[in-house]
């Protein structure tokens, strides 16, 4: 009996993949939903539900580009469909895209007028596009800003009698200074406005003085420990100090950006991460990610935060602070470390990276963009960010720049992945991310690297979330984006 070739739509096994890929949704396991819903649209492409399915899935993930697009497909095929809106104007939202957003909840309301749901979105929308505005009205050109750094003198605020935190004093912060305040951070106490702006001017005027490249040097039978993204995982961060030791001249770290945004103890990560950086200098290295950027603090958290353990001085301070951090590393001129991943021409040399004005916030395009926000991809070539910022690269660009640039490895981190690291581009590229259960919801592992010298093989260490007081992350975000949590 002859074999009948299978028709290519069939709706009812459709169904069954969106039934299966929704189950996958619930379990948080959102790659493998995505592409389930990716079979159900390659036997139904015309259903608008698969779509907008598909590009909540890619919300979860960060995948904003990938969102927006499969968005406007479910738009595309039904152009009365509420959630294709729903969905795309989240997306922009997500991508602090207000204005866009506000298109997608204006047509949004016009199609449910008598949705409450959508009612509150759009006024919410609304109000936070008037604040943009007003923000925008009034803020001075970049080049007529004078440094909120230089307008602070720590000296001059007085410590209360009743203060019984951790203290600095005179102008050196010592192991038992941070222990201290580390201490009190466990039990959520706060430290001295004073002691915090110390710290803060006292980074700034350490990595102002930085390249936008730093090579490090680890000597033979030392080690450094390269961490990924933290995210405001404060709990999870003092684990990793317990699994592999405190920073010290002996135990250095490299951060690798993403120190903030989301986890709702960014300020508490930052300030332990800056007061080791004060401590010792070269007991840990810090590197710039993407949410090391006042667009971004204003959407995840961070700029909240700041303003309510804080206040409104420190989230300019923060930001200018974030605007001096290096780029990358290059360790033992073996391995090359940046937060996203590499560029969108070849021929890039550390030399063009070394010399990259990084004292701004982060542009939409070029090396400094890419740097921050590329990913790697498993096809050759290069190919449209999931992210709709930065690009997707392959083994074969990894390969060129690696050789081009005489280095053996890049790591870098910006990508949840399940077990917290992912070796990539045949063992060329590794991504280290190191929040555990990230948001409270993936259940991924967090991992590390150590790299011991000479030969600076990679020694990656897993490990798994542990309790935290009951803040939930994104605690202090922007309202309107907590509406979609």
């Amino acid at each position: 009996m002859p074999v009948m070739e299978a028709d290519k739509t069939d709706p009812i096994r459709a169904e069954e993949l969106k039934s299966q890929a929704n189950e996958a949704f619930k379990a948080h396991k959102y790659a493998q939903a995505i592409d389930l819903y990716t079979q159900a649209i390659e036997l139904n492409g015309q259903n608008a539900v698969y779509w907008a399915n598909r590009a909540f899935a890619h919300t979860k993930l960060e995948e904003y580009g990938s969102a927006i697009q499969d968005a406007s497909k479910a738009i595309e095929i039904d152009p009365r469909y509420s959630k294709g809106y729903y969905r795309r104007g989240a997306a922009f939202l997500a991508m602090g895209k207000l204005k866009d957003a506000l298109k997608d909840f204006q047509q949004l309301k016009k199609i449910c007028p008598n949705d409450p749901d959508a009612a509150k979105k759009l006024k919410e929308c609304e109000k936070a596009v008037m604040k943009l505005k007003f923000e925008e009205a009034i803020s001075v050109p970049e080049s007529e800003k004078r440094s909120v750094a230089e307008s602070i003198d720590f000296h001059l605020i007085e410590v209360e009698p009743q203060y019984t935190g951790a203290k600095i004093e005179g102008e050196v912060v010592t192991l038992d200074f941070v222990k201290k305040m580390i201490d009190g951070f466990k039990n959520q106490k706060s430290l001295h406005k004073r002691y915090a702006f110390q710290i803060v001017l006292q980074v700034r005027e350490i990595m102002r003085a930085l390249p936008s490249l730093v090579d490090v040097k680890i000597p033979e039978g030392k080690h450094l420990t390269v961490c990924g993204d933290v995210h405001g995982q404060f709990y999870d961060l003092l684990n990793i100090f317990e699994l592999n030791g405190l920073p010290s001249d002996e135990n250095p770290y490299l951060f690798n950006g993403d120190f903030v945004d989301r986890g709702s103890f960014s300020v508490e990560v930052i300030l332990t991460l800056f007061a080791f950086k004060c401590m010792s200098p070269s007991a840990i290295h810090l590197s710039r990610g993407n949410h090391e950027s006042k667009s971004m603090n204003k959407i995840y958290g961070f700029e909240g935060e700041v303003r309510s353990k804080l206040n409104e001085t420190f989230v300019e301070l923060f930001a200018e602070v974030f605007c001096s951090l290096p780029l990358a590393y290059v360790l033992n001129e073996k391995v090359f470390v940046a937060h996203g991943g590499l560029f969108s021409v070849d021929g890039v040399k550390l030399s063009d990276i070394r010399a990259i004005d990084r004292f701004c916030e982060p542009p939409e395009e070029g090396l400094m963009c890419e740097i921050l926000w590329s990913d790697p991809q498993p096809n050759p070539g290069r190919g449209p960010s999931k992210r709709g910022v930065g690009l997707a690269f392959g083994a074969d660009v990894t390969k060129r720049f690696l050789q081009e640039n005489n280095l053996e490895l890049i790591v870098r981190s910006h990508e949840v992945k399940d077990e917290g690291y992912e070796i990539e581009h045949d063992g060329k590229l590794i991504t280290v991310f190191s929040a555990p259960n990230y948001c409270d919801q993936m259940g991924n592992k967090g991992a590390f690297i150590r790299f011991k010298a000479p030969d600076l093989k990679p020694d990656i260490v897993t490990f798994s979330a542990v309790p935290h007081p009951d803040v939930k992350p994104m605690a202090y975000a922007n309202n309107f984006l907590r509406m979609f949590q």
